[in-house]
């Protein structure tokens, strides 16, 4: 069950990532700036936010096994849209769309985690992780070679397909699920920001969370300006295969896993955070060179998805009756850093180009460690 949640999330959350190697190609064939063009992988993304904060809460008061299959026909229906949008304004309405509908991963991982038994959790949490980082990965490099042989649309009708066939897998596999709570939705969405903040672990980790989530979008999202461009000016199906490169974070993600299974959380966020900065200073010195590159992505990835995992998995610890709204908590946190992340790539990428992005990144991972070593005085040693 647990590789089968893995790869449904994996699935889902691809979805969001479809757009992100095609920026070029889209702006070119809906003649506007590319800059214009990386609006789509914010409003994507600015869309998640909303939807795990409005829609995945639901996975406490809600049979699993009829949710998970409505969501994915639903996100199903947005992905078609995106494939006969004729403009870049109705293009915008359907990853907007798109991100309102692509949320089974929250609601599969704090299944997970409800699965799983405390000795165990942070491997369960893990493994279905692992599947989310393989999807983002996947999509990019798979959105690149079929854009490159049928065209950008057929991305989005092949990725409407696929999700498809994850409701009618997920509807025939899982048993059903009663729900842990009975809350009237007003009362439900209001109890989110309640069992987030009555917590200062879960209160410190939302905070590294957000910071985390938005240094690696401002990375991808700038990363697909930079080698579209002269020097390198690679082909869309080029710049997706880059995206192999941090199939390395999908090992690292079940490796953070079995860390917090040992009580080693804390420590090891803190050395995640110093990969994270050294990969940007690499990566300021890679503006030519695809051998650095390809370094600054490989640490990237592994430190993010350790970072990412221990947070998620520390917060999923507190409370079993509210573990979907918790990790709604954690999604909204995550997916707003990584809005913000993706917006300061555009915005930055006009006036200063890779020199602000990873200047922007580096002061952004220094600030991150001071916050981190608060958080480890405020969280203290035992469990977390």
């Amino acid at each position: 069950m647990t590789a089968l949640f893995a790869v449904a999330a994996g699935v889902a959350v691809g979805n969001l990532y479809w757009a992100q190697p095609l920026l070029g190609l889209i702006a070119v064939d809906l003649h506007v700036a590319p800059a214009t063009a990386g609006w789509l992988v914010t409003t994507t993304q600015l869309g998640y936010a909303a939807a795990v904060l409005l829609i995945v809460p639901l996975g406490d008061v809600r049979d699993r096994r009829r949710l998970l299959p409505l969501l994915s026909l639903c996100c199903a229906a947005a992905l078609l849209l995106c494939a006969v949008a004729p403009t870049i304004g109705v293009l915008l309405v359907g990853t907007t769309l798109l991100g309102l509908t692509t949320v089974a991963g929250p609601i599969l991982i704090a299944l997970a985690g409800d699965l799983a038994d405390e000795g165990s959790r942070g491997r369960a949490v893990g493994t279905v992780a692992a599947g989310l980082l393989v999807g983002i990965l996947t999509a990019r490099t798979v959105s690149g070679l079929l854009a490159a042989a049928a065209g950008w649309r057929a991305v989005f009708a092949t990725a409407a397909a696929c999700t498809v066939t994850v409701a009618v897998v997920l509807r025939r596999a899982l048993p059903p699920l009663p729900p842990k709570a009975v809350l009237p939705y007003p009362r439900l969405i209001a109890s989110v920001p309640a069992v987030a903040l009555r917590d200062r672990t879960v209160r410190w980790t939302l905070a590294t969370t957000a910071l985390g989530f938005a240094v690696f979008s401002m990375f991808w999202t700038a990363l697909t300006f930079l080698l579209s461009a002269p020097p390198f000016a690679y082909p869309v199906w080029a710049i997706g295969l880059f995206g192999l490169v941090g199939l390395a974070g999908a090992a690292a993600a079940r490796t953070a896993g079995r860390l917090h299974d040992q009580g080693r959380s804390t420590a090891a966020t803190g050395v995640a955070w110093l990969v994270l900065l050294l990969s940007y200073v690499v990566a300021a010195f890679a503006a030519r060179s695809v051998p650095l590159l390809v370094v600054a992505i490989l640490t990237l990835d592994v430190a993010f998805q350790t970072i990412a995992i221990l947070n998620q998995t520390r917060i999923l610890r507190t409370s079993h009756a509210a573990r979907t709204r918790l990790n709604t908590s954690y999604a909204t946190a995550s997916f707003t850093g990584a809005a913000a992340g993706s917006a300061l790539a555009t915005a930055l990428w006009p006036t200063g180009g890779w020199t602000a992005v990873t200047t922007a990144g580096l002061l952004l991972s220094t600030a991150a460690l001071p916050l981190w070593a608060r958080a480890t005085r405020t969280i203290g040693r035992p469990a977390y």
